[in-house]
């Protein structure tokens, strides 16, 4: 089966961090490309060992990215 997460990958340092906020799970990468795949694997290892009960706690189906305006200072 087949599901579409969302995934966001943010520079931190040298290198970025990958982050499914879908169902919690993150990783890092020296690259974008690095992050992504590195979060591929990561997710693809959740699923595999995650219990029905873990999958279940952890797994959120409406995940929403938004941008805010505010003022800072």
């Amino acid at each position: 089966m087949q599901k579409q997460l969302t995934v966001i990958i943010e520079r931190e340092g040298d290198g970025y961090v990958s982050l499914c906020p879908g169902v919690d799970v993150a990783s890092q990468g020296a690259t974008i490309e690095a992050a992504r795949d590195n979060l591929r694997e990561a997710l693809e290892l959740f699923f595999e060992t995650a219990s029905p009960k873990e999958l279940q706690q952890r797994f959120h189906e409406e995940v929403y990215v938004s941008r805010m305006e505010i003022a800072v200072g």
